[in-house]
């Protein structure tokens, strides 16, 4: 079988991280945090968590998507 390459891009929300954080007023981090289904900001190991599986031979039937890890914002 030849291998053949895939193309995937995640496409994270807002994750809370120093960077993230940075500059923004605690009332701003909310207001985003709000926008999102599960009202939180993200985690960097649920960004970690989808880059595995697409890593991963379960995924390997996935290829050319955009994978939006950004907690249902649309």
């Amino acid at each position: 079988m030849t291998a053949i390459a895939k193309f995937n891009v995640i496409s994270p929300g807002p994750t809370d991280t120093e960077l993230f954080r940075e500059g923004k007023t605690q009332e701003q981090i909310d207001r985003l945090a709000q926008m999102a289904a599960f009202g939180k900001l993200g985690d960097v190991q649920e960004i970690a968590d989808v880059v595995a599986f697409l890593a991963s031979d379960e995924a390997r039937w996935i290829t050319g998507q955009n994978i939006r890890v950004n907690g249902g914002i649309a």
